[in-house]
C-alpha cells in the first residue's frame, strides 16, 4: 500500500480498513455450507489404532466466520482436513457447498477444492522460485480459470486487497513472515473460493502479524465469504462468532 493516505482501499467489495472488534456474521441465507454427518477417522500403525475423530456431527453455515481451539491432537486440524477433501473419514459423510466429497474420485476432488475452497497453511507453502505475484497466480493456472492478463489482473488485486501491491516481484526470502502469510492469503482468493480454511494460519507470526491476518479474515468474512480457522491462540479465536472446542476427537463446545 502507499503511504499517506488514510483512505480504506476497497475492491471487490473488500476493504483494508480493520478493527480490532469482533465482527458479526452475515446473514446465512443459502443454509449449511459444510455438514459432517458421525465422522470417525481412525488412523492405523501396524497393530496400533489412534481415534482422531469419535462421531463428529457439525454444521456451518453459509457465511460464518468460526474459530476451532482445543490441545494439541484433539482433533482440529483432522477437521479441517475432512472438509477440505485432504483426508477421507473412517466413517461418516462429509458435505461442503452441496457435495458430498468423501466419495469424490480423488481427481474430481482436487479440481473441486482448487475451485471452491482457499487453504492458509502455518508455514505459508509459497514456492520459493516464484514471486508473491506468480504464486498469487497459481491456483488459476492450476484449475485452467481465466486467460493469461486476467489471471494476473486478478492476483495483483488480490496482491492489493491485502497490502501489497508494490511488493509482487518479491520472492518469499525477500519478505517478513506476515508478508508471507498475506500472500498466502491472496493466493487462498485466487479463484474466488466460497470458503477460507485456515489451518493455524498465525501460528508462525509475531503477535501483530497475527492480528493483521485475523482482521484480513474478519474483512472476507464480512465481505459474505465463509472462514473456518484452527488456532491456539483464545484471544484469536474470541475473534469469530463462533467459538468450536474439540476435545479427544469429540466436539467438547460450541458458542
Amino acid at each position: 500500500m502507499k503511504g499517506g493516505s488514510s483512505r480504506p482501499r476497497k475492491l471487490a467489495g473488500l476493504s483494508l480498513t480493520t478493527s480490532p472488534q469482533r465482527l458479526p456474521n452475515p446473514p446465512a441465507t443459502n443454509g449449511p455450507l459444510i455438514t459432517l454427518a458421525g465422522v470417525e477417522k481412525v488412523y492405523r500403525t501396524g497393530r496400533l489404532t489412534h481415534p482422531a475423530l469419535r462421531g463428529v456431527d457439525l454444521t456451518i453455515r453459509q457465511g460464518e466466520m468460526v474459530s476451532i481451539v482445543g490441545p494439541s491432537g484433539s482433533g482440529k486440524s483432522t477437521i479441517l482436513n475432512m472438509v477440505t477433501g485432504i483426508d477421507r473419514p473412517t466413517a461418516g459423510t462429509v458435505t461442503v457447498d452441496g457435495q458430498v466429497i468423501n466419495t469424490m474420485s480423488e481427481e474430481h476432488l482436487a479440481a473441486w477444492r482448487g475451485r471452491r475452497v482457499g487453504i492458509i497453511f502455518q508455514f505459508f507453502q509459497l514456492l520459493p522460485t516464484l514471486t508473491a505475484l506468480e504464486n498469487a497466480i497459481l491456483p488459476m493456472e492450476l484449475a485452467r480459470m481465466y486467460g493469461g492478463k486476467e489471471r494476473v489482473k486478478r492476483a495483483m488485486a488480490n496482491l492489493e486487497l491485502v497490502g501489497l501491491g508494490e511488493r509482487a516481484d518479491h520472492l518469499p526470502a525477500e519478505l517478513s513472515g506476515g508478508e508471507q502469510q498475506r500472500v498466502a492469503i491472496a493466493r487462498a482468493l485466487a479463484c474466488e473460493p466460497v470458503l477460507v480454511i485456515g489451518d493455524e494460519p498465525t501460528g508462525n507470526l509475531d503477535t501483530q502479524s497475527a492480528q493483521n491476518v485475523v482482521d484480513l479474515l474478519a474483512n472476507l468474512n464480512a465481505a459474505g465469504v465463509t472462514v473456518v480457522y484452527v488456532t491456539h491462540d483464545l484471544d484469536l479465536a474470541r475473534r469469530a462468532p463462533r467459538r468450536i472446542t474439540i476435545r479427544d476427537g469429540r466436539i467438547a463446545g460450541d458458542e
